[in-house]
Protein backbone atom coordinates (compact mmCIF):
# COMPACT_ATOMS: atom_id res chain seq x y z
CA UNK A 1 0.00 0.00 0.00
CA UNK A 2 1.33 3.62 -1.01
CA UNK A 3 1.49 5.98 1.85
CA UNK A 4 1.24 9.31 0.18
CA UNK A 5 1.09 12.50 2.82
CA UNK A 6 -1.76 14.48 2.19
CA UNK A 7 0.47 17.58 1.74
CA UNK A 8 2.64 16.34 -1.55
CA UNK A 9 1.11 17.27 -4.51
CA UNK A 10 1.24 14.34 -7.28
CA UNK A 11 0.20 14.57 -10.74
CA UNK A 12 -2.45 12.21 -11.91
CA UNK A 13 -0.24 11.14 -14.57
CA UNK A 14 2.19 9.70 -11.69
CA UNK A 15 2.27 5.58 -11.59
CA UNK A 16 3.26 4.49 -8.05
CA UNK A 17 4.72 1.64 -7.50
CA UNK A 18 3.04 -0.50 -4.26
CA UNK A 19 4.58 0.33 -0.91
CA UNK A 20 6.04 4.02 -2.06
CA UNK A 21 5.74 6.29 0.45
CA UNK A 22 5.51 10.34 0.03
CA UNK A 23 6.53 13.10 1.97
CA UNK A 24 5.15 16.31 3.26
CA UNK A 25 4.86 18.54 0.44
CA UNK A 26 6.96 16.48 -2.31
CA UNK A 27 5.89 17.20 -5.34
CA UNK A 28 5.67 14.59 -8.20
CA UNK A 29 5.14 15.55 -11.91
CA UNK A 30 3.50 14.39 -14.77
CA UNK A 31 4.62 11.06 -16.36
CA UNK A 32 6.69 10.41 -13.33
CA UNK A 33 7.39 6.62 -12.39
CA UNK A 34 8.20 5.68 -8.86
CA UNK A 35 9.17 1.40 -8.27
CA UNK A 36 7.74 -0.49 -5.50
CA UNK A 37 9.12 0.12 -2.24
CA UNK A 38 11.00 3.57 -2.87
CA UNK A 39 11.03 6.41 -0.28
CA UNK A 40 10.51 10.19 -1.58
CA UNK A 41 11.35 13.01 1.42
CA UNK A 42 9.69 16.16 2.27
CA UNK A 43 10.13 18.54 0.00
CA UNK A 44 10.84 16.36 -2.74
CA UNK A 45 10.39 17.75 -6.89
CA UNK A 46 10.49 15.10 -9.26
CA UNK A 47 10.01 16.81 -12.73
CA UNK A 48 7.81 15.67 -15.23
CA UNK A 49 8.65 12.29 -16.85
CA UNK A 50 11.39 11.26 -14.08
CA UNK A 51 12.10 7.61 -13.94
CA UNK A 52 12.50 6.49 -10.01
CA UNK A 53 13.28 2.62 -9.96
CA UNK A 54 12.40 0.34 -7.08
CA UNK A 55 13.68 0.78 -3.58
CA UNK A 56 14.85 4.10 -4.01
CA UNK A 57 15.43 6.46 -1.45
CA UNK A 58 15.46 10.30 -2.40
CA UNK A 59 16.08 12.06 0.80
CA UNK A 60 14.50 15.84 1.86
CA UNK A 61 14.53 18.62 -0.91
CA UNK A 62 16.45 16.79 -3.51
CA UNK A 63 15.09 17.66 -6.92
CA UNK A 64 15.22 15.42 -9.66
CA UNK A 65 14.37 15.81 -13.65
CA UNK A 66 15.63 19.80 -13.32
CA UNK A 67 15.91 21.44 -17.06
CA UNK A 68 19.17 23.11 -17.06
CA UNK A 69 19.52 26.52 -17.42
CA UNK A 70 21.23 27.88 -20.81
CA UNK A 71 23.03 31.01 -21.56
CA UNK A 72 23.58 32.66 -24.80
CA UNK A 73 27.46 32.22 -23.75
CA UNK A 74 27.06 28.42 -22.36
CA UNK A 75 29.94 26.53 -24.21
CA UNK A 76 28.81 22.58 -23.19
CA UNK A 77 24.87 22.97 -21.91
CA UNK A 78 22.22 21.25 -24.18
CA UNK A 79 19.00 22.52 -25.16
CA UNK A 80 16.25 21.14 -22.19
CA UNK A 81 13.72 19.76 -25.11
CA UNK A 82 15.92 17.58 -26.72
CA UNK A 83 17.03 15.68 -22.79
CA UNK A 84 15.62 12.35 -22.16
CA UNK A 85 13.90 11.79 -19.05
CA UNK A 86 16.52 11.39 -15.78
CA UNK A 87 16.40 7.65 -14.30
CA UNK A 88 17.41 6.45 -10.17
CA UNK A 89 18.22 3.32 -10.98
CA UNK A 90 16.92 0.59 -8.41
CA UNK A 91 18.47 0.63 -4.85
CA UNK A 92 19.76 4.07 -4.86
CA UNK A 93 20.14 6.95 -2.68
CA UNK A 94 20.00 10.32 -3.49
CA UNK A 95 20.80 12.94 -0.35
CA UNK A 96 19.00 15.92 0.55
CA UNK A 97 19.83 18.76 -1.07
CA UNK A 98 20.91 17.25 -4.23
CA UNK A 99 20.24 17.65 -7.97
CA UNK A 100 20.19 15.29 -10.86
CA UNK A 101 19.43 17.63 -13.82
CA UNK A 102 16.81 16.00 -16.70
CA UNK A 103 19.10 13.58 -19.19
CA UNK A 104 21.36 11.95 -16.41
CA UNK A 105 21.31 8.56 -15.95
CA UNK A 106 22.09 7.03 -12.47
CA UNK A 107 22.71 3.26 -12.53
CA UNK A 108 21.33 0.71 -9.54
CA UNK A 109 22.96 0.86 -6.02
CA UNK A 110 24.39 4.24 -6.50
CA UNK A 111 24.51 6.68 -3.68
CA UNK A 112 24.83 10.43 -4.57
CA UNK A 113 25.02 12.50 -1.31
CA UNK A 114 24.04 15.41 0.22
CA UNK A 115 24.47 18.53 -1.44
CA UNK A 116 25.35 16.98 -4.81
CA UNK A 117 24.74 18.07 -8.53
CA UNK A 118 24.62 15.67 -11.21
CA UNK A 119 24.05 17.46 -14.73
CA UNK A 120 22.45 16.32 -17.74
CA UNK A 121 23.50 13.48 -20.06
CA UNK A 122 25.68 12.42 -17.40
CA UNK A 123 25.92 8.91 -16.82
CA UNK A 124 26.51 6.93 -13.43
CA UNK A 125 26.75 3.49 -13.51
CA UNK A 126 26.19 0.79 -10.88
CA UNK A 127 27.62 0.98 -7.05
CA UNK A 128 29.35 4.03 -7.14
CA UNK A 129 29.43 7.13 -4.48
CA UNK A 130 28.96 10.47 -5.64
CA UNK A 131 30.10 11.97 -2.31
CA UNK A 132 29.08 15.40 -0.10
CA UNK A 133 29.36 18.23 -2.41
CA UNK A 134 30.73 16.40 -5.27
CA UNK A 135 29.35 18.55 -8.82
CA UNK A 136 29.46 16.28 -12.28
CA UNK A 137 29.37 18.52 -15.17
CA UNK A 138 27.56 17.78 -18.53
CA UNK A 139 28.59 15.07 -21.05
CA UNK A 140 30.71 13.09 -18.86
CA UNK A 141 30.78 9.12 -17.88
CA UNK A 142 31.05 7.50 -14.82
CA UNK A 143 32.36 3.78 -14.10
CA UNK A 144 30.63 1.69 -11.76
CA UNK A 145 32.49 1.53 -8.41
CA UNK A 146 33.75 4.60 -8.53
CA UNK A 147 34.33 6.92 -5.23
CA UNK A 148 34.03 10.69 -6.03
CA UNK A 149 34.59 11.83 -2.39
CA UNK A 150 33.83 15.09 -0.85
CA UNK A 151 33.51 18.02 -3.04
CA UNK A 152 35.64 16.33 -5.94
CA UNK A 153 34.72 18.67 -9.12
CA UNK A 154 34.56 16.37 -12.44
CA UNK A 155 34.40 19.30 -15.50
CA UNK A 156 32.13 18.75 -18.36
CA UNK A 157 33.48 15.81 -20.90
CA UNK A 158 35.48 13.97 -18.65
CA UNK A 159 35.23 10.12 -18.54
CA UNK A 160 35.86 8.11 -14.82
CA UNK A 161 36.99 4.10 -15.76
CA UNK A 162 35.44 1.41 -13.20
CA UNK A 163 36.80 1.19 -9.68
CA UNK A 164 38.46 4.66 -10.02
CA UNK A 165 38.98 6.73 -6.44
CA UNK A 166 39.05 10.48 -6.34
CA UNK A 167 39.46 12.01 -3.63
CA UNK A 168 38.46 15.27 -1.77
CA UNK A 169 38.79 18.30 -3.04
CA UNK A 170 40.55 16.92 -6.66
CA UNK A 171 39.55 19.27 -9.59
CA UNK A 172 39.25 17.99 -13.65
CA UNK A 173 39.77 21.24 -15.90
CA UNK A 174 38.49 20.85 -19.84
CA UNK A 175 39.92 24.36 -21.33
CA UNK A 176 43.35 25.20 -21.67
CA UNK A 177 42.46 28.92 -23.43
CA UNK A 178 40.40 29.76 -20.41
CA UNK A 179 37.39 30.57 -22.05
CA UNK A 180 38.58 32.92 -24.85
CA UNK A 181 39.06 32.01 -28.44
CA UNK A 182 36.65 30.15 -30.40
CA UNK A 183 39.90 27.70 -30.89
CA UNK A 184 39.03 26.68 -27.74
CA UNK A 185 36.16 24.33 -28.77
CA UNK A 186 38.61 22.32 -31.06
CA UNK A 187 40.34 21.21 -27.75
CA UNK A 188 37.69 21.09 -25.69
CA UNK A 189 37.31 17.88 -23.49
CA UNK A 190 37.93 17.17 -19.93
CA UNK A 191 40.36 14.14 -18.77
CA UNK A 192 39.99 10.59 -18.79
CA UNK A 193 40.59 7.92 -15.63
CA UNK A 194 41.37 4.33 -17.03
CA UNK A 195 40.26 1.58 -14.82
CA UNK A 196 41.30 1.56 -11.25
CA UNK A 197 42.85 5.19 -11.60
CA UNK A 198 43.63 7.41 -8.18
CA UNK A 199 43.47 11.07 -7.76
CA UNK A 200 44.72 12.34 -4.38
CA UNK A 201 43.14 15.16 -2.98
CA UNK A 202 43.66 18.60 -4.16
CA UNK A 203 44.85 17.36 -7.14
CA UNK A 204 44.23 19.15 -10.58
CA UNK A 205 43.81 17.23 -13.68
CA UNK A 206 44.19 19.53 -16.92
CA UNK A 207 42.41 19.54 -20.16
CA UNK A 208 42.77 15.64 -21.98
CA UNK A 209 45.12 14.43 -20.19
CA UNK A 210 44.78 10.51 -19.22
CA UNK A 211 45.87 8.41 -16.23
CA UNK A 212 46.65 5.43 -17.38
CA UNK A 213 44.82 1.69 -15.71
CA UNK A 214 46.11 1.86 -12.01
CA UNK A 215 48.13 5.22 -12.29
CA UNK A 216 47.90 7.70 -9.10
CA UNK A 217 47.63 11.27 -9.07
CA UNK A 218 49.20 12.24 -6.06
CA UNK A 219 48.04 14.78 -3.38
CA UNK A 220 48.08 18.32 -4.44
CA UNK A 221 49.94 17.65 -7.70
CA UNK A 222 48.99 19.37 -10.92
CA UNK A 223 48.93 16.80 -13.80
CA UNK A 224 49.88 18.67 -17.10
CA UNK A 225 50.44 15.35 -19.08
CA UNK A 226 49.13 11.91 -19.02
CA UNK A 227 49.87 9.70 -16.42
CA UNK A 228 51.24 5.97 -17.61
CA UNK A 229 49.78 2.67 -16.57
CA UNK A 230 50.33 1.89 -13.03
CA UNK A 231 53.03 4.42 -12.38
CA UNK A 232 52.36 7.28 -9.33
CA UNK A 233 53.42 10.95 -10.38
CA UNK A 234 53.56 14.15 -7.92
CA UNK A 235 54.36 17.57 -7.31
CA UNK A 236 53.72 20.84 -9.41
CA UNK A 237 53.98 19.83 -12.51
CA UNK A 238 53.20 16.13 -11.41
CA UNK A 239 56.61 13.85 -12.69
CA UNK A 240 57.15 10.21 -12.09
CA UNK A 241 57.77 9.34 -8.69
CA UNK A 242 57.38 5.49 -8.69
CA UNK A 243 55.39 2.14 -9.60
CA UNK A 244 52.05 1.90 -8.27
CA UNK A 245 53.03 -1.77 -6.15
CA UNK A 246 50.82 -4.32 -7.04
CA UNK A 247 49.15 -5.27 -3.90
CA UNK A 248 47.52 -2.34 -4.21
CA UNK A 249 45.81 -3.24 -8.14
CA UNK A 250 42.47 -3.49 -8.16
CA UNK A 251 42.03 -6.52 -9.28
CA UNK A 252 44.29 -7.57 -6.00
CA UNK A 253 42.13 -5.99 -3.55
CA UNK A 254 39.20 -8.51 -1.66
Amino acid sequence: MTAIDPRASVAHSARMGAGVRVGPFAVIGEGVVVGNGSSIGAHVVLHDATEVGAGVRIDDMAVIGKRPMRSPRSATTSASEDLPPARIGDGSIVGSHSVVYRGARIGDRVLVADYASVREEVVVSDETIVGNGVVIENRCRIGSRVKLETKAYVCALSEVGDGCFVAPGAVFTNDNYLGRTKERFLHHRGPTLERGARVGANATLLPGIRVGKEGVVAAGSVATRDVPAAQIVLGAPARPFRDVPESHFLDNQA
